[in-house]
């Protein structure tokens, strides 16, 4: 089997599409495949799909929506019946199961590709942890999830995997700064602090790559719009760390060629 949920949900089995259309039963396959080859409990599920406020029925509408899912994986597998999809989508003690290998679903493939690139950024292998990194974020094909409706369950692990996400992204531009890719990553960085204009990080990578670039001029005036952005939507002023940086950059300081970004 292969799951996609980093962007439009696409699952298939044997190359034939088992994704869910209904939009309760499309969240019961998103569920199970963010936890592929652990139980998923059954109030999990009630809390997912109804919140604080399930009907009677709760436990057997689970039940129908279940047998919806499983009916697409018996079709993939060319069977008549759902006994066979039984052995893929298992009723265990107090939940179900997707049992498949996480390997098969690709928010498992990106986590296990960004574990491996922080080992080797801390290990200072630069050239790895650039590739991983960048391995890792092809993955995705736009938010995650996008078009299925995220209840509390789901929408906690969306909001978990675009925060990694973001962060995954912000090593992989200081590992490339580390690099020396610098003029390299001005567009991109001139479109991240376009898109998160509160993002701090994606400012001070931005003011380093300007400078290394000889650009001072415009690393400064990136401070003055950061700081008239924090000042006029939050009232507060730029953190300790970037007012650091601003001033290392009026004074050409050469550590600047080594510091680290990210905090």
């Amino acid at each position: 089997m292969e799951v996609k949920l980093l962007g439009p949900l696409v699952a298939c089995q044997n190359g034939l599409s088992i994704t869910p259309i209904p939009r309760k039963p499309r969240q019961v396959f998103s569920l199970l495949a963010l936890h592929a080859g652990t139980v998923v409990t059954v109030s999990s599920f009630v809390e997912e799909l109804w919140a604080m406020h399930p009907p009677t029925s709760a436990l057997s509408t689970l039940q129908t929506y279940i047998l919806q899912v499983r009916r697409g994986i018996a079709a993939a597998l060319g069977a008549t019946r759902t006994d066979a999809a039984k052995n893929v989508l298992r009723t265990c003690y107090g939940g179900y199961l997707l049992d498949i290998d996480p390997g098969d679903v690709d928010v498992h493939r990106y986590e296990h590709l960004s574990a491996a690139g922080k080992q080797a950024f801390e290990a200072g292998r630069w050239e790895s942890a650039s590739a991983l990194f960048r391995e890792a974020l092809d993955i995705w094909r736009g938010e995650a999830l996008v078009d299925v409706h995220a209840g509390l369950r789901i929408g906690v692990e969306v909001a978990r995997l675009e925060e990694s996400r973001l962060g995954v992204l912000e090593a992989r531009i200081e590992t490339d700064l580390r690099l020396n890719r610098h003029v390299g990553l001005l567009a991109e960085l001139s479109a991240l602090t376009a898109r998160y204009p509160m993002h701090e990080n994606f400012w001070a990578q931005f003011m380093i790559a300007l400078h290394r670039s000889g650009r001072k001029s415009q690393a400064l005036e990136n401070f003055i719009k950061l700081r008239t952005t924090l000042v006029s939507e939050l009232g507060v002023e730029p953190s300790a760390r970037l007012q650091h940086l601003q001033q290392a950059i009026l004074r050409s300081d050469p550590k600047l060629d080594l510091v680290r970004i990210a905090g």
